[in-house]
């Protein structure tokens, strides 16, 4: 099999179709996005699916849906920078004094 060719038949239209409809439900917003977090390869994150992926990940992505006990959110660290991450665990009172530092006022919500 040559680089970066699928192991089976094409995905169809409507099969690919519905694949970025639950994509875009959970938080992406094309293939490429959802490359990292849902682990993709270069060619899926490019949209090309072989018939069995596709209804591998439909099934994946529609259990998620009505699954109770899946997140109700998108995880939104997998979109974090890593200094986006380490403001996240700085505590308050150093993130302020930091801002006020700078320049900023500063007020608790």
């Amino acid at each position: 099999m040559a680089f970066n060719q699928s192991a089976g038949p094409p995905a169809s239209a409507r099969q690919l179709e519905r694949l970025l409809e639950l994509l875009q439900k959970a938080g992406h917003d094309n293939f490429r996005s959802a490359r990292g977090p849902m682990g993709f390869t270069q060619r899926q994150g490019n949209g090309k699916f072989t018939r069995d992926e596709a209804d591998a990940l439909i099934a994946e992505l529609e259990g998620n849906e009505h699954d109770p006990t899946a997140p109700s959110q998108p995880q939104s660290s997998a979109r974090l920078t890593n200094d986006e991450r380490s403001v996240q665990s700085m505590p308050s009172g150093v993130l302020a004094a930091e801002l006020q530092r700078r320049g900023w006022i500063v007020m608790e919500p």
